[in-house]
């Protein structure tokens, strides 16, 4: 029915018959030739339709866009001045022999190129959100991300093992999800929020390298990174030590890269917990924002300020300050929300300083601690 994708018709078949099927994404009428940019996964294809075939030019009259068509035509070069460099099959096009309406539909609810559709329409209209060009590439993205994890993994000789779904609840991070039991009354089963226990199950067994890219479930409210049902790459391993661990894996998500989207990641930076937590004050700090703790204790020693001095002279004290690029653009408003925000972390306040202008020194300051602070002190938190 099928011998080539659309996108895949390339001038490598110049002067070949083909059978094409797929969606209609445009027609256009130029006056006695009805062109077709005929569309499938991979891509899309030029149908040249002229009236010498009397039948299928009706057939072509009558094609709306997103009519499921089969078309059968010879592959011929484009005329000069119309290739179409953005296309991979922008150098050809087909000239139809034949041509059947599969499927016809509807007039669509929306344009598939509309890149400003809301959530609800998407998700009312998903055949159609599915077809478009960005969710099938990143669905087609997902797929070759999932066979390279494959690919790599069984090259390093891990087992793929599918584990129950149907389980036992077990104490993990959130609430199971149930599922009555049609057998026996008044009992349910578990969905895995992990395959934890199988997977150790299996280590003790002998198993030693397992893996597997499974669903799991969590009965909690959404955010950014959570989601009730999700897909993981679930992996388990013995008998290596950390480095090991963190080599292999490193390699992994190293070559997954390299291959699917042709990018180099180079060499992972590593940070111990303890300098992570010394200069960010967090264990997952985001390099990309520059906001590194600026050492302060010494500073802030001998200043009359007890809030400061208190803890930069008791032993494993400590006092640091952030220094926020464009602050200085802040409202009062904003400094206050930060305020109460802190306070959800257990902060009694939030010490400010805003430098409106560096070069007066203590005059272009603007807070409400710089009064506490000596000259000598505030020299070296500028200069800091």
């Amino acid at each position: 029915m099928r011998s080539h994708y659309c996108g895949l018709v390339t001038e490598a078949l110049l002067g070949q018959t083909v059978s094409l099927c797929g969606w209609v994404n445009r027609r256009r009428d130029h006056g006695g030739v009805i062109f077709i940019d005929l569309r499938d996964r991979e891509g899309y294809v030029q149908v040249v339709c002229d009236p010498d075939r009397a039948d299928m030019f009706a057939t072509a009259e009558g094609v709306r866009n997103e009519f499921c068509v089969q078309i059968k035509g010879l592959v011929r070069a484009r005329p000069e001045g119309t290739v179409n460099e953005a296309l991979k099959s922008g150098k050809i096009e087909v000239l139809c022999h034949e041509l059947i309406v599969l499927n016809p539909s509807v007039t669509p609810p929306f344009q598939l190129d509309d890149d400003n559709l809301s959530e609800t329409t998407r998700l009312t209209h998903r055949v159609l959100d599915l077809r478009r060009p960005y969710m099938q590439n990143n669905l087609m993205l997902r797929y070759r991300v999932a066979m390279e994890t494959r690919k790599f993994l069984d090259a390093n000789g891990f087992i793929d093992i599918e584990t129950p779904m149907l389980t036992k609840s077990t104490p993990e991070g959130a609430r199971d999800y149930l599922v009555p039991s049609r057998v026996n009354e008044g009992m349910f089963f578990a969905l895995p929020q992990s395959p934890q226990l199988f997977k150790q199950l299996l280590m003790v067994s002998g198993f030693d390298r397992y893996y597997q890219i499974t669903k799991c479930f969590r009965d909690e409210d959404l955010r950014a990174d959570r989601q009730p049902e999700f897909t993981q790459i679930d992996i388990e391993t013995s008998f290596m030590g950390e480095q090991d661990i963190r080599d292999m894996f490193q390699g992994m998500i190293s070559n997954i890269f390299k291959t699917v989207l042709a990018t180099d990641l180079g060499e992972f930076p590593v940070m111990t917990y303890a300098d992570a937590m010394h200069r960010f004050g967090s264990d997952k700090p985001d390099l990309r924002v520059n906001l590194e703790f600026t050492e302060l204790t010494d500073v802030m020693a001998d200043v009359d300020f007890k809030v400061f001095s208190a803890p930069a002279t008791t032993a494993g004290g400590r006092v640091v300050a952030l220094r926020v690029p464009g602050g200085s653009e802040m409202s009062r408003g904003e400094i206050d929300g930060y305020t109460e925000f802190v306070k959800i972390y257990g902060a009694k306040g939030l010490a400010w300083i805003k430098v409106n202008d560096v070069s007066k020194g203590r005059e272009g300051l603007q807070s409400p601690i710089v009064k506490n602070i000596h000259d000598a002190a505030i020299a070296k938190i500028l200069e800091r």
